[in-house]
Parts: C-alpha cells; structure tokens; sequence
C-alpha cells in the first residue's frame, strides 16, 4: 500500500483529534503512516514536519492539516517541499477562515491549493468557498454515534453547557453575558464552561464573573476527557457555541446527538448543519 505521511499537529490531549481518530482508521485499514509532529516548540514543530516530508519515500501520500491562521504557513511551506520533492499532497481543510485567506493571500493560496492532488472539505462550508477555484471534495468529519447517549432534558431552567478552548476567536465571555441575562428571569440558571485555556480570555472571564458575582452561577472545568464532558452533559439542557469563526464546529454536532438544545452563533460553516429554528436557534455574533 502506499505510504502516507500526515502533517498536523500530534499533541496528545485527552480527546482524540480528527488527526488521531483518521490515523487510527488508516493503520486499521493496513497503511503504513507516519505522523508529523508532537513537538510543542513552533519552531521545532515545523522543522520536524520538514524534516519528516524531506525524508518521506518517494512514492508518499502527504496529508497536511490546513488552518487559517498561523499554521497556513506551515501547509504552505510543507506544500513547497512536496513540490520540490516531486511528492502529492493533499491539504485537509479545517480552517473556519480558510475563505477570508484566499483573499488575503491569493498567491500563496494558489500556489498551495492550486497545486495539491485534491483539497478535502469537511463541510460544504469551505467546499463552496474553494471547489470553484481548486479541485475540492467533501469528506464530513467523523463522529462515532456510539459514544454518545441520546437523552432528552428537562427545561424548567437554563442548565447551559459550553464546550470550546478558552480563545478569543470563540468568545467565551459570551457566554457569560448569555448566562448574567438568564439569572433575572431564571434565578435559578446555571453554566459550565468546559475547555483548555489558549489565551487570556479566561482572565477576562474571570474578571467579569467576579465583578458580577456570578460565582455560584458558573463552573470552569478546564479542559476534561471526552467521557468526562460527556457525563457532565447530563446534568445540562442547553449547548451554547459562540464562535466569531467557525468551520464545522464537532461540539456542536456532539452536543446535537446528546439530544442537548442548541443555541450557536450564525458564522462560518455552522448554518450548514443548524437550520434556524428546526435543528436549533441562530443568532448575530457577539450579540448575547
């Protein structure tokens, strides 16, 4: 079979990635993978994936993770090599702003999705965004409906549960103005925040949850085991995803098959699986 190189960022987490989740259905299916890279260092991050396509045989698949923001340099520069070695790639799109990048930067983007053997959409989101231009297929991301329970909650108060990285790109200080609104209405509210912290929106979180004294209104968790989230959405009713960008946000569709109610904001990729007021409620960014 021929050998794949995967380019992506391999940091272990408690949750599998899809990066994790595709590796593990390849090797099952008999193929022989090399993943690239663990390292947390940026620099030593992208040197080892150079090094890793460098060295890769001449007959490799690559595949590269692609997002919008920073680490489009490093498809970018993964791309150059591939070029100069002769190599197909296929870019794997994830980022929510991939759109705004063709903009931004048309060259580089021509030169990297221009030249790949094909660019894999996950959502008709980006698919739309790209197939016009690139040659683009559509591959949903993976959800193994096994793992999670359908369960229909009671309503009699909004138990909201928010499952994303503390980041400004996913406004979680929303989410607290969503909840200080409910408490005059439902005295009785609750929010749980469950995510890594990735900048310093969790100090301004923190900060407005202690000028307000929500304290007893609101849990953080940090980041916690899918199976541990999981658990802890049974106490909930409410998902609420209040991205400024967004792709096709797995959470909301883990969340959707937990039977949970959602409330997300009307961006990127998610009005492609949330229909407004039939599959659950859309509303204007940053309008709590």
């Amino acid at each position: 079979m021929r050998p794949i190189v995967y380019i992506g960022n391999h940091l272990k987490s408690a949750n599998p990635t899809t990066l994790e989740l595709l590796v593990s259905k390849f090797r099952g299916e008999g193929y022989n993978v090399t993943v690239y890279s663990s390292y947390k260092n940026k620099l030593w991050r992208w040197l080892h994936m150079s090094w890793g396509v460098l060295i890769a045989p001449q007959n490799a698949l690559v595949l590269i993770d692609t997002y919008s923001t920073f680490n489009f340099y490093y498809a970018f520069s993964i791309a150059m090599i591939c070029k100069l070695r002769g190599l197909s790639y296929i870019p794997i799109l994830h980022g929510g702003d991939l759109p705004n990048r063709l903009k931004r930067s048309p060259k580089l983007s021509h030169f990297l999705f221009g030249g790949a053997l094909v660019n894999v959409a996950p959502s008709n989101y980006l698919f739309e965004a790209f197939h016009s231009k690139f040659k683009t297929v559509v591959i949903p991301n993976l959800l193994d409906l096994k793992q999670y329970e359908f369960h229909s909650p009671s309503f009699e108060s909004p138990r909201l549960l928010f499952v994303r990285a503390f980041q400004d790109i996913y406004n979680p200080l929303m989410a607290v103005k969503v909840l200080h609104q409910l408490l005059h209405k439902y005295p009785q509210a609750k929010l749980v925040m469950v995510g890594p912290f990735k900048d310093d929106s969790i100090h301004v979180v923190e900060r407005y949850i202690k000028s307000n004294q929500l304290e007893t209104a609101i849990e953080i968790t940090g980041k916690l085991s899918k199976s541990d989230w999981i658990e802890k959405s049974k106490s909930y009713n409410l998902f609420i995803n209040t991205s400024k960008v967004d792709n096709t946000p797995v959470s909301v569709l883990e969340a959707m098959a937990l039977g949970l109610g959602v409330v997300s904001t009307n961006v990127g990729g998610v009005p492609y699986i949330i229909e407004n007021e039939k599959d659950g409620f859309l509303v204007e960014s940053d309008d709590e």
